[in-house]
């Protein structure tokens, strides 16, 4: 019989969240509500193991030191830094304590989507042509056409994005740029924005060895995929779940992508199509994408890959971002929508990052 775990849940409650002068209405959208706590605590217990809570604050070294877990099943998004999100594991990996979820190297970098984006390009994988910004008057490089794409650089739950986010012409752009800087204090990141549909497949499992953050060289330079490739890719197995896409057609008027409004104000409005009204061949070379981007980043137990679909280019998808830590609230996360999909419940879903965790960890 298994033995019961002792599982620390390591979380950031939207309700604890520091405040200050100046900040935005949606600073702290990425953080957890009690009700997202309290589900996967419950998950945990209902998958054997010993379940306890802890807020990831400058507390949380010594509430670990004097009661100890086997493992921690962290979601922390912790407050500040350009890193943020690897600071708990940071402190994880320092303690010797084993987790869940994806590493400090790859937290640090999937937050910082440029980042991301330069280690996709190296790669050869599909992503949208991009620029940086730092000033609002920095020039537009010449290869940037409008219409394009303006988000702030380390968010989460498309925090900053907004219809305004779409801008087509220079005016709309220094005013966009404007607005990212003064709100969010970072850096600017300004896409080609592809229009189409946005997807997103979240996946569950681990790659096999020490081979992440590499493709196999036969892969590069080439559109070709054979059966075996994604085999290759994916090698020591990884569930992948059904592709899901948001339905706008509801709020064509005031929102054609999937802005922080609907994610948050108006999730429980949506129509989620899950799995997404995709032919074979299509879902096949997401899910080969997929596995590739969890492998270059160095992903671990559990991500979600968004995507674009460009209706210009026979629907040739663009990877937009990976999120190596995906919400886990019931009935709303993508991820947990496409679960249910396929009949794996919250619970499940909980205890299959968890168990992949445990296996990666080799803990007894």
């Amino acid at each position: 019989m298994p033995r019961r775990l002792k599982v620390a849940l390591l979380a950031n409650l939207k309700k604890n969240a520091p405040k200050f002068p100046g900040m935005s209405e949606d600073y702290w959208d990425d953080l957890d509500s009690e009700t997202t706590v309290e589900a996967i605590l419950g998950a945990i217990r209902q998958g054997g193991h010993e379940a306890m809570f802890y807020e990831g604050d400058s507390a949380l070294p010594g509430k670990l030191s004097a009661n100890r877990p086997d493992i921690c099943f962290n979601i922390c998004e912790s407050h500040f830094g350009d890193s943020r999100e690897a600071q708990v594991p940071a402190l994880l990996e320092m303690l010797r304590i084993p987790y869940t979820h994806s590493k400090v190297l790859t937290l640090a970098l999937c937050l910082d989507k440029p980042m991301t984006k330069r280690v996709l390009n190296w790669h050869e994988l599909p992503t949208p042509a991009f620029q940086t910004f730092e000033r609002v008057d920095e020039p537009l490089d010449d290869d940037m056409k409008f219409p394009l794409f303006v988000k702030p650089s380390r968010e989460g739950t498309s925090v900053g994005i907004s219809e305004k986010s779409i801008v087509n012409n220079e005016q709309e752009l220094r005013e966009q740029l404007k607005e990212v800087f003064e709100r969010y204090k970072q850096t600017a990141l300004v896409e080609h924005y592809i229009a189409g549909r946005e997807v997103t497949v979240g996946v569950v499992g681990n790659i096999a060895g020490f081979s992440a953050r590499r493709l196999p060289m036969r892969l590069y330079g080439t559109k070709r995929r054979t059966p075996g490739d994604l085999d290759d890719i994916r090698a020591g197995g990884m569930l992948f779940l059904p592709p899901m896409e948001v339905d706008l057609k509801p709020f064509e008027g005031s929102d054609q992508i999937y802005t922080n409004r609907l994610k948050t104000e108006l999730a429980e409005q949506l129509t989620y199509l899950c799995p997404a009204p995709l032919k074979p061949e299509q879902i096949e070379e997401l899910n080969w994408l997929t596995a590739a981007v969890f492998r270059v980043c160095g992903c671990y137990d559990v991500a979600r890959v968004d995507f674009r679909l460009d209706e210009t280019d026979n629907y040739k998808p663009y990877v937009l971002e990976i999120n190596p830590l995906p919400g886990l609230a019931p009935g709303i996360s993508d991820i947990v929508i496409e679960a249910a999909a396929i009949h794996i419940g919250h619970a499940e879903l909980v205890n299959r990052i968890l168990d992949a965790a445990i296996r990666r960890h080799g803990i007894q």
